[in-house]
């Protein structure tokens, strides 16, 4: 009997020397993160959009600050669900990060019927980067003055589905604020999706199609050039490169506010020692003039977001959506 308690008691204590041996080299993996193995930013979409342009202002300075190599891959493919898929299956040890945005991370979980990741579950939110609005325009030669008076021409219009309205797909932020507008006023709309801005622009410019929400980034020059008038914004406060243009809220439609955010996520169980110098690096780089002058250029404003803020942030803007989306019966499958 003595003999078998005093090896139960020698069991436990290398059980316990184990545990605390393991702890500690998991806790040294951590302290020495990154060893200087590089460490992939992975752009959900193509190159060339706010996402990838981010990423790139990003990925230089992170590097230089944590002392290692930072690998921007380019995975675009279904509103961002195959890249956001590829972090979701990754390590989570540091060496893989995701830029995420409201139609990967929000959007696309009540968007389409089968998703190989949960934009909650699969990822731990790290930092986020900024929010802005969307621009409505309409051609420079529209009777459309006013949100009052693009309401108005809705609802005269609304035995053949209202005013047309592009994006640059189904599914996008600018899909969604038509979609948003619609569910909060009860007007309707006709979608036209495009495959891209460049060419839903050109349309609108043109006449061919009658409205369309996109950043300021992308219709802001057509406005200067006096081929676009700008209606409203999609935020609750005015944009400081336009800010003769009113807020949707202020044109008369209380409580309306949409922003098209960026920010960064890495894999579930990620560890928080790692989550949070990457969070402490990001935000010195968004508080530099530099960034923050690159941000404004996008129409966002940058955030100083928690990691915990940005979780519930996230989680509020999946319900909001899934409503949305539920109520306007959209599928993109």
């Amino acid at each position: 009997m003595q003999r078998r308690t005093l090896i139960q008691s020698s069991l436990a204590a290398s059980a316990l020397m184990l545990g605390a041996g393991l702890a500690s080299s998991s806790a040294l993996a951590q302290s020495s993160w990154p060893t200087g193995k590089s460490i992939t930013y992975l752009v959900p979409f193509p190159p060339g959009g706010n996402t990838d342009t981010l990423a790139r202002v990003i990925a230089q300075p992170l590097g230089k600050a944590l002392g290692t190599p930072m690998i921007i891959e380019n995975k675009g493919g279904a509103g961002g669900s195959v890249g956001s898929a590829l972090a979701a299956r990754a390590a989570p040890d540091g060496y893989t990060i995701l830029g995420g945005t409201i139609s990967s991370h929000a959007i696309n979980i009540s968007l389409y019927s089968k998703l190989d990741y949960d934009p909650v579950k699969s990822f731990t939110p790290v930092a986020m980067l900024g929010s802005g609005p969307l621009v409505l325009v309409v051609p420079a030669s529209s009777p459309f003055k006013t949100l009052v008076d693009v309401m108005a021409g809705s609802k005269a219009k609304s035995s053949s589905g209202g005013l047309t309205s592009a994006s640059p797909g189904s599914g996008t932020s600018n899909h969604m604020a038509l979609e948003l507008l619609a569910y909060q006023t009860g007007v309707k709309f006709t979608h036209v999706p495009y495959k891209g801005s460049g060419p839903a622009v050109q349309d609108v410019i043109g006449g061919q199609v009658d409205m369309m929400f996109d950043t300021a980034l992308v219709v802001g020059p057509h406005i200067q050039a006096g081929k676009l008038r700008p209606i409203a914004v999609t935020s609750s406060k005015r944009l400081e490169s336009l800010p003769d243009v009113p807020t949707i809220a202020e044109a008369g439609e209380k409580g309306f506010d949409m922003g098209s955010w960026q920010a960064v996520f890495a894999p579930a169980g990620t560890p928080k020692p790692v989550v949070d110098r990457l969070h402490a690096e990001i935000m010195k780089i968004v508080a530099t003039p530099e960034v923050q002058t690159r941000l404004k250029a996008f129409g966002m404003q940058p955030s100083t977001m928690t990691p915990a803020e940005l979780a519930e942030f996230q989680k509020a803007e999946v319900a909001k959506w899934a409503q949305v989306i539920q109520a306007a019966g959209i599928k993109a499958d």
